[in-house]
């Protein structure tokens, strides 16, 4: 459900209950007009609001409550940083404690009330925050920093506590950071680097330590966010924001559980838009990292496989550590759009490059064969017997004089090529350092992306440390693995956000015809029998087989000579969920006697089984066709999800499915299914004609629109098999399982 959260309250509560209530929220962030938003069809909103974070992050007042300068005080060190970053924003300061007359010489308000100002941001030192949190809304104070734990992420004590405090953000016009949060907005970032910069985002400070040391790199930053609890701005609030700053090159986050789903993926549609990248570790993959992770931030981590799908649909770029973190945004926040895929490797070395090129296929990069000509062109200054046709092997001895540079620039003017990766294993001077320098000269005098990986683990050589570290042109890397994730993922994010079409633009807004149909079907509470869901299915004009449901054998023979044989007969009742198990259906009948038959044996095994009929289904016998599963489930973050993929009673063994969260659209949706391991046998294998792929999309299509419009009425929607037949003749619903909430 729509800000559900697990130990931590979310802001969007009350305006789940404006939404249940039919009223339209309203938009309360600083510096926005109080205007109605832009709602779908179940009552969800649109468009990010983005919060006005400039007087956060530069503030013209600070007010630090808790202040002390007496030595071994955890509050003295603190109220230093604070008082020395406000001098570099240029922001006044005040302290604020009731028993000092002045703290480093600054003099002192012994409380809140007797501030000279309303400031802009108040950090908050104290042990109980919630009394000075409610001081700082009546003051009208415009954001709050919270540093204490012992809240939603030590059970459901602090969880209560966390809701206090929210509630005293909700009701104010004050937004708060934190808590459990610590000092990383408030560090030194580096004035003296150029470009474009990476903004941080951490819920947990110290993982953020390792992108936060690429200044020493020479990579510039601006903003750091540190989240912690999450008890009003989240994640999402920092993702909108730093989107649409000029400055920001990408976006770098650490995730340990989102607050609210919706918010991230209309955050991530703000950024795709803007085509501002978004590189994101997510913790939680596994049972364990999602236990330890609720317990650190008292967030909910949601279903690995739906926030992996969410990520994808957004074009936010998920890497699995710290490491990969880094090289991925530092290459995105820096690197120029690609002008070619092609990827070359040029080596010194036939074995590394040969290595490297493998790792790149492997990776899904391509790396096109050179042509003659270009061949041609490399062999005047590469012996004859090597070779050039991509990776390219130099033999060593040409990168120690004029030939290196002339072959650098030959690969690079090849317009298949947009990137050239140049693997350095190990320092070889004088060689190393005449490569390193002619790739950094190159690398100045082209607008393709220049990759080089210096592989010594000493890193203290002055062609590391020196050049290659000082060109802002160069992306270096460390280890082979980190580059050819990053580059895959610059490539990529190009792609992505050039023929990105936001899902949001085309969402429905109000209710289909189907939508009034599909009301009067829903049973608050209880599971649909067969022949109501297909019913269902047939409100939103997915197609289902001729059938009949009878209550009598000889209604069943009429049945089957109208519905024609072959039939399949089936048992229908509203708490039947596997009818194969227990022998409720019957295939393949062909005859009166066969179906009189089966109609008796079937009612006899669910009399034994104690299984309440609302009749027996005599349907049309489908049989040529790819048997695939497309269903609903909710989601505790995203709501409604869609899932597709390889059906029929193997569905649960193969697990070969693909998730979707709503909105997406018709190429999303086909992305989905590109995405099964068997999306080969929608295209004919073995003599069998290609399924209809087209018709198999519209169901999925089809299907979001009943989820999007029932939204949380729909607990469950499983369509398994539905028979996708040969192109252009269709797909068939053959079995349908709803479940209503």
């Amino acid at each position: 459900m729509l800000g559900s959260t697990h130990g931590a309250l979310t802001t969007d509560s009350s305006r789940a209950r404006v939404l249940a209530c039919g009223e339209q929220p309203r938009l309360m962030a600083h510096g926005r007009p109080d205007e109605p938003a832009v709602l779908d069809v179940s009552g969800r909103p649109l468009h990010a609001d983005v919060p006005d974070l400039d007087r956060f992050f530069r503030p013209r007042s600070v007010a630090v409550i808790g202040a002390s300068d007496a030595e071994g005080r955890p509050n003295t060190g603190i109220t230093r940083q604070l008082a020395d970053w406000a001098e570099r924003v240029g922001a006044r300061l005040y302290p604020v404690h009731p028993n000092r007359p002045s703290v480093f010489g600054i003099p002192c308000s012994p409380s809140v009330s007797d501030l000279p100002e309303q400031v802009d941001l108040a950090v908050v030192l104290v042990g109980d925050p919630l009394p000075v949190v409610e001081e700082l809304a009546e003051a009208k104070a415009r954001f709050a920093v919270v540093f204490a734990s012992g809240f939603a992420e030590t059970g459901e004590a602090g969880a209560a506590a966390q809701r206090r405090l929210a509630g005293v953000v909700e009701r104010s016009g004050l937004r708060l950071l934190g808590p459990n949060t610590n000092l990383n907005a408030f560090e030194r970032f580096r004035d003296d680097l150029d470009g474009p910069t990476i903004a941080l985002i951490t819920q947990s400070g110290h993982q953020g330590r390792p992108v936060f040391a690429l200044q020493e790199l020479g990579i510039r930053l601006s903003h750091w966010a540190p989240t912690g609890n999450e008890a009003d701005l989240e994640t999402a609030d920092f993702l909108s924001y730093f989107a649409e700053q000029p400055e920001v090159g990408a976006i770098a986050c650490y995730v340990e559980g989102l607050k609210d789903g919706r918010s991230f993926l209309l955050a991530a549609d703000r950024a795709a838009r803007r085509g501002v990248p978004v590189v994101a570790v997510k913790v939680g993959r596994t049972e364990t990292g999602a236990r330890t992770a609720a317990s650190h931030t008292g967030k909910l981590t949601g279903a690995d496989d739906v926030i992996d799908a969410a990520m994808r649909q957004y074009g936010v770029i998920r890497v699995a550590g710290l490491d990969e973190l880094q090289d991925t945004a530092a290459l995105l926040a820096r690197a120029r759009p690609p002008r070619a895929d092609g990827v070359v490797v040029y080596s010194i070395s036939g074995g590394t490059g040969a290595h490297v090129a493998d790792l790149a296929a492997e990776a899904g990069l391509g790396l096109p064969v050179l042509s003659e000509a270009k061949q041609a062109e490399l062999h005047q200054w590469i012996p004859e017997y090597l070779n050039v046709a991509n990776p390219v092997d130099n033999g060593g001895h040409p990168v120690g004089d004029h030939r290196g540079r002339k072959i650098i620039d030959a690969i690079l003017a090849d317009p298949e090529v947009g990137v050239l990766i140049c693997p350095v294993t190990g320092p070889f001077p004088p060689l190393s350092d005449r490569l390193v320098r002619d790739l950094v000269d190159a690398a100045e005098e082209t607008d393709k992306l220049v990759c080089v990986v210096w592989g010594s683990p000493v890193g203290t050589e002055p062609a590391y440390r020196e050049v290659l570290l000082g060109s802002s042109r160069v992306a270096t890397f460390r280890t082979v693995g980190n580059c050819l994730t990053a580059v895959r993922a610059h490539l990529a994010h190009h792609r992505f956000t050039t023929a990105y079409r936001s899902p949001f633009d085309d969402a429905p807004r109000t209710p289909s015809p189907s939508y009034r149909k599909a009301q009067a079907l829903m049973r608050p509470g209880e599971q649909l029998s067969e022949h109501a869901g297909k019913q269902l299915l047939r409100a939103y004009g997915i197609r289902v087989p001729r059938e009949q449901l009878v209550t009598s054998a000889a209604a069943a023979v009429r049945a089957a000579g109208l519905v024609g044989y072959p039939v399949v007969m089936k048992a229908s009742g509203a708490r039947i969920a596997h009818k194969t198990e227990l022998g409720l259906v019957k295939v393949g009948l062909t005859s009166a006697s066969q179906v009189r038959d089966a109609y008796r044996e079937l009612t006899d095994i669910a009399r034994y089984e104690g299984v309440s009929l609302d009749g027996v289904l005599v349907c049309q016998m489908v049989e040529q066709g790819v048997e695939m599963v497309v269903g609903v489930t909710h989601d505790d973050l995203f709501g409604p999800t869609v899932t597709v993929g390889l059906g029929g009673v193997l569905v649960e063994v193969l697990r070969d499915t693909a998730v979707g969260v709503p909105p997406f659209g018709e190429e999303q949706a086909r992305e989905m299914l590109a995405g099964l391991r068997g999306r080969a046998l929608l295209d004919g294998v073995r003599g069998r004609p290609p399924a209809d792929l087209d018709a198999l999309v519209e169901v999925v299509l089809r299907v979001q629109r009943m989820a999007l419009e029932l939204g949380d009425r729909l607990a469950e929607l499983d369509i398994n098999p539905l028979m996708v037949l040969p192109r252009g003749q269709g797909a068939v619903a053959l079995d349908a399982l709803a479940v209503c909430r």
